[in-house]
């Protein structure tokens, strides 16, 4: 039987709401809607839009960031538990984010154990934030992702293996595409439906867990 490897979205999934949009509606800088709209919309490509809100904050809000991130980050109810079932039956759990590694690593760092972590970088030495991007676009990506979920896959990807995308929203779409499983909320459910991409709707993370037992065949 072919080894389930999960690939779990952050924003809008394991948290409740999605960071970044949560953090350009508290400090609102001038802008930021535009480049929103234009991701939403796929007008400008996510690596474009998510550079450009961050670069209107100065770098001397980073702690008030942090601060208003992990206080206002709400965990989807179950995701402990959903991370100790893939442990017990030893299911591999990535977590790729589209999100910034200044404010998911604190946020995630009480909860595991997680294969590892994949995100979008910053730089602080500038007078506003400088997104960095790590886990830029493959050859085989042309779309300017930033954090690129098909290319890490694709990175990972080896015989035999089931892979599993759970996510919620834009930065999940080209990654449900080449997946073998998905759970799906929000803005992908839509875009599933759309695309007639077979997909599980979940609420939280204890629906995922009773999927996971019915659709891998795993004990549970």
């Amino acid at each position: 039987m072919s080894q389930p490897v999960i690939f779990c979205d952050f924003d809008g999934t394991v948290t409740e709401k999605d960071n970044i949009i949560a953090i350009m509606n508290e400090f609102a800088p001038d802008g930021w809607e535009e480049q929103k709209e234009g991701v939403l919309n796929r007008t400008i490509s996510i690596r474009e839009g998510v550079g450009k809100m961050f670069s209107l904050l100065p770098v001397s809000l980073k702690d008030e960031i942090i601060e208003f991130a992990i206080k206002n980050a709400r965990i989807r109810p179950g995701f402990q538990e959903f991370l100790d079932f893939a442990a017990e039956e030893g299911i591999p759990v990535y977590i790729v984010s589209g999100g910034i590694d200044f404010f998911i690593e604190p946020i995630i760092n009480s909860f595991g154990p997680l294969a590892g972590v994949f995100c979008n970088g910053s730089d602080f030495s500038g007078e506003t934030i400088k997104i960095e991007w790590p886990n830029s676009c493959d050859d085989q990506c042309s779309n300017d992702c930033g954090c690129c979920k098909p290319s890490i896959m694709r990175k990972l990807e080896h015989d035999g293996i089931k892979k599993i995308v759970i996510g919620d929203s834009v930065t999940d779409l080209e990654a449900a595409k080449q997946a073998d499983m998905v759970f799906a909320r929000d803005y992908l459910k839509d875009k599933c439906e759309e695309w007639k991409i077979p997909y599980t709707p979940f609420g939280t993370f204890h629906d995922c867990v009773e999927a996971l037992k019915i659709q891998t065949g795993v004990r549970g």
